[in-house]
């Protein structure tokens, strides 16, 4: 890149920060540019590393230089160019720590998750002096106390072992722990003790002894990250060093640093946090090795968590502390701890109650972020919570003492009762606090996704849910009290697997749907996700089915799409993930029942895809308005394929604006709803409108092949031109540009199925005068790839492409193709692709395609295979194409994409192709006039023999005895005999 270029970059770095889409979109432009530039990566460095930049500058570059590092450093991707060439790569690795080292905390912050994203691929391997290099700049700065790089080595470190928390374990994965290990444990185990041993002398130095406690806490988080997989034998031998600096720290009491601040933990409370983190995880895993240090951390902590009120900084400390003592209760190897009455009691009334109770945050919280209020609720993301964290020392402590714990929490549970019903409107917590109790009582297992699939015996769920859940849903006002009315509804989402359905839930389905008009966001999310999650009630008979029946909702179908669709004119629902993932349900669930409401549903789900096409926000949201299109296709062309010309008025302008505006996240689920209309079109064996020729040439623009997310719905839909327009292609000259679109994709190892997806269909639907001048080019294209770059994917798609040119072409065709290319190729394809990997195709449609193929292979090449090197490969073949028919058929059931659970297909924008459940393409089989393959090849088998009486007969026996029998029983099918 040249540096003249420089000034243009820096102000268009600055122009992606504008609210203005006119400069905004052009910088972005330009920047997007850049990055296939080598040095681009150079220049953002230089703008880093230049003193006088101003500071936004400065800070837009981080983090375009580690987005760009995300984007690009990784990319496995061989059909397009390296971003980053090696020489840039070198560079960035050589300047990248000293730099970070040396930046202002925001951008240094921007620089540790590039050094992260970049360790994860490179370290150790390719960057093996990373970790020598943070060692020697820590102890350099441990002589000057510059804790400026202590911090910033620290950080660093935490970012690149981070992932051996989730990491699975693999010998690369313990050769990498190794080497770290070897090279940092003991610096690191003495840089702690230094830094600890600095904490008494600068106690009354509020800003020092801040910045200490910061450098303790990172040393915490990776003393995790390191003794994560398993006991390191350094800190084993350690562990004394580590656990009594670890109690000294949590002996600690400073106030200086964090007077005056209710809601923001404090360091030196996320220290103390990463502490009990720290020991709980050696409690839970290490039992042997930390068991001569337990009882001083129990003892410890029981302290802290007494010492503890109930502001929301203490928050994080406190469920991590309750959490260890859930670990140390649950392996009940003390047991002698906690079985005393009078200990359950103290644990109820100090520790359980007190931290499960409703407060003023969560009260805040549930008016002003109802967003989070639910997604910590229902979504299971109350991990660090104290609530969360209180429920699983209940059920830590019913596993060994569930009875008496049963006992003890009745009279709690009685008493705010009580005390609830003496004053309702003063006194409402007491009864949320009730339901908790009872709630971690009874679920003994489960899941947000499938409810609770276990319960104790001691708790009546249904009794439970008439006495003291049912009258808050069955209220008037349905406004009043509203949050013991979500509680009421969580129970039911809760217990959705115990309560019974028939005599209970699908009465209460009027209540249900009275609080989806409620104005409060949490009651009508709770109420429309509660239904979703009934409608997803599995059968336990038959699990593919569905517990609710269609004949269950039909009498409040309308009143659930008006209260529904209501929710979505909320300002602060107007993108309800729950709400439109019940419609989706809904729809799923009924489907031809609501064609009459259709005129209904559509508009508003075309106002609704317009409107948020202008700003895409919410992921998931969006997914399933595009599923509830497909569905909707999918739903009223099952009988008549003409119907999708309703569709196109209502959504073609909606998807043409999407694309004419360029908006990203959308256009892969517009190309997968064009496929679908497309595919309706061939199915009804009408020529596809202008409309869709007029989009064509677009689809073949290379920007478009450039953005991964658009790969796969694209091929796809070029399939469905290539099916119902190939004429068409063909007089417009667009066959070539299609052919270069299909040369990019199988050049790819990500992409090359996709690739041969339209190779296939160009085969089966274009007319053979129109490919026969390109396809030795093809073919030619083929082999170099299979040459310079053979995965098994790759083979398995070649196989079945074979299998389809010699059912159009013929047997014969192939044949002279392949010989015309190099001589005695073609033995080698039978036997290096046909017969060592034809039986590894899968999918039913791919295995009758090829058992097809080999058959004509078998039979119309019969004077090939009697003479020369061919000759040999025939028996080995037939017993190939044997072995494919006796594989078990593909069953997966097609009623299981009512069960789909959205949140697992889209997880976000761009970071890969979201495919759409209900608007999937059914593969297209290219073999329809042949019903059954075996039958096909033992009626070929009978003609060639009667050709060639008494020659094919040594070759079949030559095969294993077991295929030889085979054969013979699909002849008997057929009623043919070979000669």
């Amino acid at each position: 890149m040249a540096q003249n270029q420089m000034q243009q970059v820096k102000q268009s770095i600055l122009l992606t920060l504008s609210p203005d889409p006119n400069l905004r979109k052009p910088a972005e432009k330009f920047i997007e540019q850049c990055e296939s530039q080598d040095g681009f990566s150079k220049v953002l460095l230089e703008i880093l590393e230049h003193s006088g930049e101003e500071i936004t500058l400065k800070l837009s570059a981080a983090i375009v230089f580690k987005n760009f590092i995300r984007k690009y450093w990784a990319y496995k991707d061989d059909s397009i160019a390296d971003r980053i060439s090696l020489a840039d790569r070198n560079y960035i690795k050589s300047m990248i720590v000293d730099l970070m080292l040396r930046s202002d905390e925001q951008i240094q912050r921007q620089l540790i998750e590039a050094v992260s994203i970049i360790g994860r691929e490179d370290f150790p391997a390719k960057w093996q002096n990373l970790l020598g290099n943070m060692v020697q700049r820590v102890k350099e700065a441990c002589s000057s106390y510059n804790f400026i790089v202590i911090n910033g080595v620290l950080q660093t470190a935490n970012s690149l072992f981070a992932r051996y928390e989730y990491e699975y374990k693999s010998e690369e994965l313990w050769t990498e722990i190794k080497f770290v290990l070897d090279a940092f444990a003991q610096p690191f185990t003495e840089l702690f003790v230094w830094i600890v041993k600095l904490v008494p002398e600068h106690m009354n130095n509020p800003a020092n002894i801040k910045i200490i406690f910061n450098s303790l806490y990172h040393c915490a988080k990776i003393f995790y990250s390191l003794n994560y997989q398993d006991l390191p034998e350094y800190f084993e031998d350690n562990i004394s060093i580590w656990m009594s600096h670890f109690v000294e720290l949590l002996l600690i009491d400073n106030k200086s640093i964090s007077r005056g601040n209710k809601e923001e933990a404090s360091v030196l409370e996320n220290l103390k946090s990463q502490i009990c983190e720290n020991v709980g995880m050696y409690a839970e895993k290490y039992n042997e090795e930390f068991e001569p240090y337990l009882a001083g951390f129990i003892q410890q902590i029981w302290n802290l968590l007494g010492s503890l009120n109930n502001e929301v900084r203490y928050d994080l400390l406190a469920s991590n502390a309750i959490r260890f003592l859930s670990i140390v209760a649950e392996r009940g190897v003390h047991k002698e701890i906690f079985e005393k009455e009078q200990v359950l009691n103290e644990i109820s009334s100090k520790i359980i109650i007190p931290n499960m109770e409703f407060r003023e945050c969560d009260e805040e919280l549930f008016e002003d972020d109802p967003e989070e209020y639910i997604r910590r609720d229902i979504e299971g993301a109350d991990v660090y919570t104290r609530r969360r964290a209180a429920c699983d020392f209940v059920k830590a402590l019913a596993k060994h003492f569930e009875k008496p714990m049963t006992d003890v929490f009745s009279r709690y549970i009685e008493s705010m009762l009580r005390s609830f019903a003496a004053n309702e409107s003063q006194n409402w917590k007491s009864k949320n606090a009730a339901i908790y109790l009872v709630t971690s009582l009874a679920v003994k297992g489960g899941s947000v996704r499938l409810g609770t699939t276990s319960t104790s015996d001691l708790i009546n769920i249904s009794d439970f849910f008439a006495n003291v859940i049912r009258p808050d849903l069955e209220r008037p006002d349905i406004n009043q009290l509203p949050v013991l009315k979500a509680d009421a509804l969580k129970y039911i989402i809760t217990f959705r697997n115990q309560i019974p359905l028939k005599e209970v839930i699908i009465p209460m389905m009027p209540q249900l749907i009275r609080h989806l008009s409620t104005p409060i966001i949490v009651i009508h999310s709770y109420a429309a996700n509660c239904i979703e999650k009934l409608l997803t009630l599995r059968d336990p008979a038959q699990k593919s089915l569905t517990l609710v029946k269609p004949d269950d909702i039909q009498p409040f179908i309308l009143p659930l799409i008006e209260g529904l669709f209501g929710i979505l004119q909320h300002p602060g629902s107007s993108e309800n993930d729950y709400v439109i993932k019940a419609i989706l349900r809904l729809l799923s669930l009924l489907r031809e029942r609501l064609l009459p409401y259709f005129n209904v549903i559509l508009p508003k789900i075309a106002e609704k895809l317009n409107e948020v096409s202008k700003n895409p926000s919410k992921p998931n949201f969006n997914h399933c308005i595009f599923e509830i299109v497909g569905l909707s296709v999918r739903i009223a062309c099952e009988s008549n394929p003409k119907a999708v010309t309703s569709f196109e008025p209502i959504f073609f302008p909606i998807f043409q604006n999407i694309l004419v505006q360029d908006v990203q996240e959308f256009m892969p689920y517009v190309f997968q709803i064009f496929s679908q209309f497309l595919e309706m079109y061939s199915n009804s064996n009408e020529a596809a409108p202008e409309p869709y020729l007029e989009l064509f040439a677009f689809l073949l623009m290379p920007p478009l092949w450039e953005k991964p997310p658009c790969i796969a719905p694209l091929s796809r839909l070029l399939q469905g031109y290539v099916r119902n327009c190939s004429k068409q292609i063909v007089s417009m000259g667009k066959l070539e540009p299609l052919l270069g679109v299909f040369q990019k994709l199988i050049a790819s190892k990500t992409n090359d199925h996709l690739g041969f997806n339209i190779l296939n269909y160009l085969i089966l639907f274009t007319e053979p005068t129109a490919l026969s001048s390109m396809m030795k080019q093809v073919f030619f294209l083929i082999f170099q790839r299979l040459t310079a770059s053979k995965t098994f994917k790759y083979v398995k798609s070649l196989i079945v492409f074979f299998s389809i040119f010699i059912y159009k072409y013929g047997a014969k065709a192939l044949f002279d193709m392949i010989e015309s290319i190099q001589a005695n190729m073609f033995s080698m394809v039978i036997e290096k692709l046909f017969i060592a990997d034809g039986q590894k195709v899968t999918g039913n449609i791919d295995r009758k395609t090829v058992s097809v193929g080999i058959s004509k292979l078998l039979t119309d090449l019969d004077d090939q295979f009697l003479t020369g090197s061919l000759l040999n490969l025939w028996a080995p073949l037939l017993q190939t194409a044997i072995a494919i028919f006796e594989l078990p058929e593909d069953t997966s059931n097609k009623n299981e994409e009512h069960f789909i659970e959205i949140d697992e297909n889209s997880t976000g924008y761009q970071a890969c192709y979201s495919q759409l459940s209900f608007a999937k393409n059914s593969q297209y089989d290219p073999i329809q006039d042949i019903p059954d393959p075996r039958i096909y090849l033992a009626q070929n088998l009978s003609k060639i023999s009667q050709k060639h009486q008494g020659r094919f007969n040594p070759l079949i026996n030559s095969m294993d005895p077991g295929a030889v029998d085979i054969l013979k029983k699909y002849c008997t099918i057929a009623n043919v005999s070979i000669y």
